[in-house]
C-alpha cells in the first residue's frame, strides 16, 4: 500500500476502522474454511442460520429452501375435516330417517292386503327433512323379519318411522279378522255383519240393542239433529245411518264392536269434514249432515263412479228449483222390513218419513253408508242443467233437461227391458 501524498486528506480514525472491518468481513467471506473450522459448522447444523441482514444492513430476510412438513399436515387436517363433515351429515340423515317425527295426530291406519313397508316411506320422505329412503329400506331389511300384515293399526301422535314400524310389526303376531262393508249397504247390514263375525267381541251390538242404545254406547252425542233424536218414528229415532265409512278392514281377533264402529265413524267424519271445507259455492245444503244425507242417496242411485257428479247436479238443480227429488231408494228405506223387492203404486203414494215423492226436501237421515267419493260428488256437482235421469237398461243412466225428454228416455228404457225379457228363456 503507497504512502499518502500531501494532496491526500488525512485519514480519520473512523474511516480506518471501518475500512478495516469491511476488509476483514470480505476476507472471511472469501476465505475457504480450514479443517479446523469444520467442527464448528457441524455444531450449528440444524439450527437457524445467522440473519445476514443484521450484518449487511438489508431489511429483507434471506429465504432458504427447506422441506416444509407443515404443508402436508395442513392438507391432512383439511381432509379429516371434510371426512368429519360427511360423517356428521350421514349421522344426521340416519337420525332424521329413524327418529324424525311426522306431524300428525294419533290415528287409526288401515293396511290393505298386499301393501309393503317400503310403500309407507313416501309419507315420511315428504314431511321429514333429510329423510333417506335408502337408509330406511336398509333399516327395514335388517330389523323387520315378517311381512306387513293387513289390518287396522293405531299410530301414536307424531310418530317416528321406528315407532310406526314397531306398531306395524305387532300385526304379524296377532290373528286378524276381516270386516267388509260395501258402499251403499246400510248401518243395519253393518251391525249384522259384526254380530255374525266370531272374531269380534260384542259390547254394543247385543241381542236387545236398538238405535238409541247403540248411539248411547258409542257416545256420539251431538252428531244427530234434534229432530232425529226426538223423532217418534222408530226408523228415524237415534238413527246413525250414514255415519260409518264403508270399506274392507282387518282387525286383531278379539277387537270389540265398539272399537270397530268408533273407527268407522271417525273415518266417515273426517271424509265429510274435508269435503265440506272444500265444497263448491252456492250449494243448497245448510250443514255437513244434510250433505251426508244427499251423499247416501247418490250412492244408492248409481254404482258408476263417473255418474255421481251428474246425479249430484240433478238433485242440486231440483232442490234449487223447489222440486221434489222423487228418488226410489228413499221409498225403499222408508218401508223398512216391509220392502219385498218391488215398488208398487201404493208404495209411491204412501207418505213415510223418507218417501221423497211425498215429502219436500231431504229425508231426515241418510239412507245408506256413502263412500268418500259419493260425499265428494255431493259437494262438487257437475256443471249440468239436467233435472232428470233414468236407467238405460244397458248400463248407466240417461240425463235430460226436460220432462218430455225424460219421458222419451223412460220409453226407451222400457223397450230395452221388454227386449231382454223376450230373449230370456222361461224357467
Amino acid at each position: 500500500m503507497s504512502k499518502p501524498t500531501s494532496e491526500t486528506p488525512p485519514e480519520r480514525p473512523n474511516d480506518t476502522s471501518s475500512n478495516q472491518q469491511d476488509s476483514d468481513v470480505g476476507q472471511r467471506a472469501d476465505t475457504t474454511p480450514t479443517d479446523s473450522d469444520v467442527p464448528a459448522v457441524e455444531e450449528v447444523k440444524g439450527k437457524p442460520a445467522t440473519d445476514v441482514s443484521l450484518i449487511s444492513g438489508d431489511n429483507k430476510p434471506r429465504k432458504y429452501k427447506t422441506d416444509n412438513q407443515s404443508f402436508f399436515m395442513q392438507r391432512g387436517y383439511q381432509i379429516l375435516l371434510v371426512l368429519g363433515l360427511i360423517a356428521a351429515f350421514f349421522l344426521v340423515m340416519v337420525y332424521q330417517t329413524l327418529f324424525g317425527r311426522i306431524d300428525q295426530p294419533q290415528k287409526m291406519v288401515t293396511i290393505e292386503k298386499g301393501q309393503t313397508y317400503y310403500g309407507l316411506l313416501p309419507q315420511w320422505q315428504q314431511q321429514i327433512p333429510l329423510f333417506s329412503a335408502s337408509i330406511a329400506k336398509l333399516y327395514i331389511k335388517s330389523q323387520v323379519d315378517a311381512p306387513l300384515h293387513a289390518g287396522i293399526y293405531q299410530l301414536p301422535e307424531n310418530p317416528t318411522m321406528a315407532e310406526a314400524l314397531q306398531v306395524l310389526e305387532q300385526g304379524a303376531k296377532a290373528a286378524m279378522v276381516k270386516v267388509q262393508i260395501i258402499e251403499g249397504k246400510t248401518s243395519k247390514d253393518l251391525y249384522q255383519s259384526l254380530r255374525d263375525n266370531p272374531g269380534i267381541k260384542k259390547e254394543v251390538l247385543t241381542a236387545d240393542s236398538d238405535n238409541a242404545s247403540i248411539a248411547k254406547a258409542l257416545d256420539l252425542a251431538g252428531i244427530l239433529p234434534d229432530e232425529v233424536v226426538n223423532s217418534n218414528d222408530p226408523i228415524v229415532n237415534h238413527n246413525l245411518e250414514g255415519w260409518f265409512a264403508p270399506d274392507t278392514y282387518y282387525y286383531g281377533e278379539g277387537t270389540s264392536d265398539k272399537q270397530v264402529l268408533t273407527d268407522l265413524y271417525k273415518r266417515q267424519q273426517q271424509a265429510l269434514t274435508d269435503a265440506w271445507e272444500n265444497r263448491a259455492p252456492d250449494l243448497p245444503y245448510k250443514s255437513p249432515y244434510e250433505a251426508l244425507v244427499m251423499a247416501s242417496i247418490i250412492e244408492k242411485e248409481t254404482s258408476v263412479p263417473d255418474e255421481r257428479p251428474l246425479v249430484s247436479a240433478v238433485f242440486n238443480n231440483r232442490m234449487n228449483k223447489g222440486m221434489r227429488m222423487q228418488t226410489d231408494p228413499t221409498i225403499i228405506y222408508g218401508m223398512g222390513s216391509r220392502y219385498e223387492g218391488n215398488i208398487r203404486r201404493r208404495d209411491i203414494d204412501e207418505k213415510t218419513s223418507y218417501n221423497t215423492y211425498q215429502i219436500d226436501g231431504l229425508p231426515p237421515t241418510p239412507i245408506a253408508l256413502p263412500s268418500a267419493s259419493a260425499i265428494e260428488a255431493t259437494l262438487h256437482p257437475a256443471d249440468s242443467d239436467a233435472l232428470y235421469f233414468v236407467a238405460t237398461g244397458t248400463g248407466g243412466h240417461k240425463f235430460t233437461n226436460s220432462l218430455d225428454a225424460h219421458n222419451q228416455a223412460v220409453k226407451e228404457y222400457l223397450g230395452v227391458m221388454r227386449e231382454k225379457r223376450s230373449q230370456t228363456p222361461p224357467q
